[in-house]
């Protein structure tokens, strides 16, 4: 018998990226046309579950690197009716999808950092390029995927060289090393309000 009739020493090709991997990913928002303007979801970005939980559909897409093109799909919380945990946790990841995006250290409280990492709605997260680092969870079969559930900011020693920057000088902290524009999400020119990597 040859190894196209017989597939038991075929091995399995689970196919994930190997958990602490960081990447530059690129964040798409697969809208879920749920509103709610008191809560500043509005653009129809955010998708209401069965259970009442809102979330961003998040379609997190590797731009470079060996594994470049790959796609990552995770849910980043907005509310759930069994507590604040899940929301909390979004909220998280988000202040670090911008702290990573704009360059700068969760520890910066300046007034540039604190302007950074204010958006004026779920559209500005839509597009938006960060360093994350890949986890393994599972999905609703109980089968391994690959999650983000967290971004990396300048304070990690790989930031500059995974996000194709300068190294930084010798005493300098790696955020200075940053092109100042990327040091705020601004608008562009292209589309009023939206940021830069928005276009």
């Amino acid at each position: 018998m040859g190894s196209w009739n017989d597939f038991n020493d075929a091995q399995s090709n689970t196919n994930l990226i190997p958990k602490g991997t960081l990447a530059k990913v690129r964040l798409t928002i697969r809208p879920g046309g749920f509103d709610d303007a008191a809560q500043g979801w509005t653009g129809g970005y955010a998708t209401r579950g069965s259970t009442g939980a809102v979330y961003l559909n998040g379609e997190f897409t590797v731009t470079e690197g060996q594994y470049a093109r790959r796609k990552i799909f995770t849910l980043i919380g907005l509310y759930s009716p069994k507590g604040p945990d899940w929301a909390n946790m979004g909220r998280s990841l988000v202040r670090g999808m911008l702290n990573s995006a704009c360059g700068i250290s969760d520890k910066d409280q300046s007034p540039q950092a604190q302007s950074a990492r204010r958006i004026n709605g779920l559209k500005d997260l839509d597009g938006i390029e960060f360093l994350a680092r890949i986890d393994v969870g599972t999905d609703a079969s109980g089968d391994d995927k690959n999650e983000i559930r967290s971004a990396v900011t300048p304070d990690h020693r790989d930031y500059a060289q995974n996000m194709g920057l300068a190294p930084s000088f010798a005493g300098q902290p790696a955020a200075a090393a940053i092109q100042q524009p990327a040091a705020a999400p601004q608008p562009s020119a292209g589309v009023p309000g939206r940021p830069s990597w928005a276009q």
